[in-house]
């Protein structure tokens, strides 16, 4: 296994630090086991030998770049040897990259690299270099080995699709709750309220199988159209009440991500919010196999969706101005059935 250092953004700590994990789980790795030596704004994780940190980077959302370490004080030997294969370099402060003027340890850290016949290029270095405080204070030497492409998720909002609604999740935030749920190529994924079908589409980015209901055929057709968008292909989307809907597959689902109806009588049939999501989620969840994860973002705090479910996660997030929701990630701890 190697250790990968991932800095999170500012979205929700709690909510990127379980993403970062998650998504190392997903490629085969997961929490270092063990004591750790925190790196203040880092979430450390592990990957397998052979897995490359870019795969990590392409699937995070709520992160800026991944990380490994390559030094503890004293920094500068090692940047001498490092400079003297040659190249450009730039080297900054993680959590304030532009006060390298005024950072003492940065302006050393700029001279060693650049006394070895290393140049010093802030534009467009051939390495990135970063200094982040350990937990003894001292500083440690990092170098950026994939960046997360902020850019790409800004070009699936809602704005930018054919079908378009007032509130829909935002794309960063269904990345996120596709990765919470460790979705792996070739997963089958379903959620059992569709919506405009900004989960599905995050899934089917990360290369899942998708399957879905709402009782809306406007909402159906819509996701179709946003799925084509985005050059992803749904296996079975149906129009109808999900609590006895069917897809043509008995087959076992891998993951259940979901953001349930607000309460609104005309998304949820006149029936209350909660007693949909209560009739309706059990049955959904039964059909996960063991070891699988159901990812729902509630209003508010939320039961397990079964006696076999055991909750790792729950996190409050402002998804919309003043709308805030709870992500709430489930594992199947039992085995118990999964077929109707």
């Amino acid at each position: 296994m190697s250790r990968v250092y991932v800095e999170t953004s500012g979205e929700s700590a709690a909510l990127a630090t379980a993403e970062a994990v998650a998504a190392a789980q997903a490629l085969g790795g997961g929490d270092p086991p063990g004591n750790r030596a925190p790196i203040a704004g880092l979430t450390e994780v592990e990957l397998p030998d052979g897995r490359d940190a870019g795969e990590l980077a392409g699937r995070l959302a709520l992160a800026r770049r991944c990380l490994e370490l390559r030094a503890a004080e004293p920094i500068a030997p090692w940047l001498a040897r490092a400079a003297s294969a040659g190249g450009s370099a730039a080297v900054r402060r993680l959590g304030r990259p532009s006060s390298g003027g005024t950072d003492p340890a940065v302006l050393a850290a700029g001279r060693a690299f650049a006394a070895a016949g290393g140049r010093i290029d802030l534009d467009a270095p051939q390495r990135r270099f970063w200094l982040a405080a350990g937990p003894d204070g001292a500083d440690r030497l990092l170098e950026e080995v994939a960046a997360v492409d902020r850019k790409a998720a800004s070009a699936r909002r809602m704005p930018t699709l054919p079908f378009q609604r007032p509130v829909s999740l935002p794309p960063r935030l269904a990345r996120a709750a596709a990765n919470l749920a460790r979705v792996r190529p070739g997963d089958r994924v379903v959620d059992p309220f569709v919506g405009t079908g900004a989960l599905l589409a995050e899934a089917g980015l990360l290369g899942a199988r998708l399957y879905g209901v709402d009782r809306d055929p406007e909402m159906v057709r819509g996701t179709l159209r946003n799925l084509a968008h985005l050059g992803v292909h749904a296996e079975e989307l149906r129009v109808g009440d999900a609590g006895v809907a069917e897809f043509d597959s008995p087959a076992p689902f891998d993951a259940l991500l979901t953001d349930p109806p607000y309460g609104r009588a005309s998304s949820t049939g006149g029936e209350g919010a909660a007693a949909v999501v209560e009739r309706v989620l059990p049955r959904w969840a039964e059909r996960v196999r063991p070891g699988g994860r159901v990812v729902v973002i509630s209003p508010g705090p939320a039961l397990p969706p079964g006696p076999a479910w055991g909750e790792v996660l729950a996190v409050p997030i402002r998804v919309h101005r003043s709308l805030t929701r709870e992500f709430r990630v489930y594992e199947r701890t039992a085995l118990t059935s999964t077929s109707s």
